[in-house]
């Protein structure tokens, strides 16, 4: 006896068919015979995207803050690192600034 395997659906075409289901230009059972899935399946993807809906927008706006102490070390490295080269260039070369 052979069992069934359970088909798996991307992110991407459950999220389409979620948002063709809120929509409502179609009915549930047509959006499901559309797609080749069971329509309970459509209403649990439709619920999901309507409930995570506003997780989208709960983040902050504006900048957002550097790295931290790492970066602004490495800019400071880097910094002192080019005044060196100057400082050897300008040494090197005869001017005096």
């Amino acid at each position: 006896m052979s069992e069934r395997q359970r088909k798996t659906f991307s992110a991407v075409f459950k999220a389409k068919v979620g948002l063709e289901a809120v929509r409502g230009m179609k009915t549930t059972n047509e959006i499901a015979q559309d797609h080749g899935v069971h329509p309970v399946q459509v209403g649990q993807w439709k619920k999901a995207i309507v409930e995570d809906a506003s997780k989208l927008f709960e983040g902050r706006r504006g900048r957002k803050k550097a790295g931290g102490s790492g970066d602004e070390e490495r800019l400071y490295s880097e910094i002192g690192r080019l005044k060196m080269e100057l400082d050897w260039l300008k040494k090197k070369s005869g001017l005096s600034l």
